[in-house]
């Protein structure tokens, strides 16, 4: 039965964020906010948390997750990052950007892309999930929580919580979030004279950091 936290979405409760970090710690799966919607949320290095994700959202291995990081230098640990896709991340973070990017060892291989051996990054803006970061201290592994045969993501936590309850150890509630999806940016073609490539224009603005859309 799913763990319900009522959080305030400008003052979060590090307490509770704390309870809901420590059930993340313990195997479970959350629903929580961020700034492109909610998503579900586990433990990077729990390869059964993962799995109860994926049957939850009904997805196979082939679709690829995303890590959520604290900051720069939490990503630079689980993403190989140059010099010069450093000063796009830095223009563009925190924010609603997610980032692909070379996997390090970090990354277990299960969750990187088979050939290119790249994954999916985001630093969030959203404070309530900055927040929930800094309580679990490391990435969450994280899939926008769209229903199984519905194209449009759940972005009510009570409406979470009687779908899910029985499937969840946590629903976070700090209200409703924005529904645009990320702005989805490939930064490892970046070689001399190789631009990054836009995949999906989202939320972030690509004008905001030099870039124009596909």
């Amino acid at each position: 039965m799913a763990q319900y936290f009522d959080i305030h979405p400008d003052n979060p409760q590090p307490r509770l964020l704390r309870q809901a970090a420590a059930l993340l710690q313990r195997g479970g799966v959350a629903a929580v906010p961020t700034d492109s919607s909610y998503a579900l949320v586990c433990r990077i290095d729990d390869r059964d948390a993962a799995d109860h994700l994926r049957r939850i959202r009904q997805i196979d291995e082939k679709h690829h997750l995303t890590l959520l990081c604290r900051d720069l230098a939490e990503l630079s640990q689980y993403a190989r990052v140059d010099n010069r896709q450093y000063r796009l991340l830095k223009s563009a973070t925190p924010g609603a950007y997610t980032f692909i990017l070379e996997a390090t060892k970090e990354v277990p291989r299960r969750l990187s892309h088979p050939q290119r051996k790249t994954i999916g990054l985001r630093v969030p803006e959203h404070g309530v999930l900055q927040e929930l970061l800094v309580q679990h201290g490391g990435p969450l592994l994280a899939t926008t929580l769209i229903p199984a045969g519905e194209t449009e993501p759940l972005n009510d936590a009570q409406e979470i919580r009687a779908r899910y309850e029985k499937q969840l150890a946590a629903v976070i509630d700090s209200g409703a979030c924005c529904s645009e999806p990320t702005t989805v940016i490939d930064l490892v073609p970046m070689g001399d004279g190789d631009d990054p490539v836009v995949m999906r224009a989202g939320r972030g603005d690509l004008a905001a950091i030099g870039l124009a859309a596909a």
